[in-house]
């Protein structure tokens, strides 16, 4: 596929994790695992949020959202891999890569601004709630989510807008287990200032600006938990958002150390590849795992529906 008569580059050449053909067994083995328990895990705490009535909250609402965004994060990238690990040449063609970079910048810009606004919302139950009802109500929740999804998408459309106008000429060997933006731009032989600000801002939009509203929101809930008098009204109120605040860790620490660090665009090394592992296929297997053991009411109707679900 030539694009603008200027690139010749019609595929991509994914190193992945290995190269040794035992390893990539066993790398097969350990990450088909972890993706099967991802989709059973989110699939099965959306139809407990959704078959209970008791969950019909705000709270559950962003959650079940988050399930799915995780899903959907996971499957643009987990299966491909799995298939290079058994493949003995790990091709893409240019159309199959622009089409993950697309996917993948829309589905995790979604998630980042999914999870500022999880934050706000344990931010008005815990310092506000009086007024919790009538700030969190249905149609502001869907308004919510509807800026996460639609914030990723238009982002995530520029992106891919100015990496399908750079040039690639050769080579066309991409040092990672999938295609990812800042790869692709060091295979470009154009001129790069104009993308790599696009791409700042885009980071910055994505990673920076909800990350503040979350520091936002979390200065504000400790300083409400520092007011309450008792230790156990304390590790009440923050057992509500300890789920979120584990999930922000892992998906924004890994994220920031990917995109954010000094140097980090001329980085190939294999902790990028490690941290791209944690943020893309860890953290949506472990975010069913971490609100279900934590949260009783999850727990409680994850007994309902196994209960009725014995009965059919």
């Amino acid at each position: 596929m030539e694009r603008g008569n200027h690139s010749t580059v019609t595929e991509f050449i994914l190193l992945g994790l290995s190269s040794d053909p035992k390893m990539q067994v066993l790398l097969f083995q350990l990450f088909l695992s972890m993706y099967l328990v991802t989709l059973a895990g989110n699939l099965l705490l959306i139809v407990a949020v959704r078959t209970d009535l008791r969950l019909h909250t705000s709270m559950y609402f962003f959650l079940t959202h988050l399930s799915f965004l995780d899903i959907c994060y996971t499957s643009i990238v987990v299966p491909k891999m799995l298939v290079d690990f058994l493949a003995l040449k790990k091709i893409i063609s240019f159309r199959g890569c622009v089409a993950q970079i697309f996917l993948y910048i829309f589905l995790g810009g979604s998630e980042c601004v999914l999870l500022a606004f999880m934050a706000f919302d344990r931010f008005v139950a815990i310092c506000n709630p009086l007024r919790y009802s009538r700030i969190m109500n249905k149609m502001a929740c869907i308004k919510m989510a509807t800026v996460s999804w639609m914030t990723g998408c238009i982002i995530s459309s520029v992106d891919v807008f100015f990496i399908c106008r750079l040039t690639y000429c050769g080579p066309n060997i991409i040092n990672h287990f999938f295609c990812e933006a800042l790869s692709l731009h060091h295979l470009s032989c154009g001129v790069l200032y104009l993308n790599n600000i696009v791409i700042l801002v885009g980071d910055s939009i994505l990673l920076l600006i909800p990350l503040f509203l979350i520091l936002f929101s979390y200065i504000h809930i400790i300083a409400a938990i520092v007011r309450i008098r008792s230790n156990r009204g304390r590790y009440k109120v923050f057992s509500t958002c300890a789920s979120h605040l584990i999930i922000v860790t892992l998906f924004y620490g890994t994220a920031m150390f990917s995109y954010m660090r000094p140097g980090h665009r001329h980085s190939t090394e294999a902790t990028d590849k490690f941290a791209s592992v944690v943020y893309i296929i860890a953290t949506p297997m472990i975010n069913p795992l971490i609100y279900s053991l934590r949260n009783k009411d999850v727990q409680g109707a994850l007994r309902r529906l196994r209960r009725c679900s014995v009965i059919m």
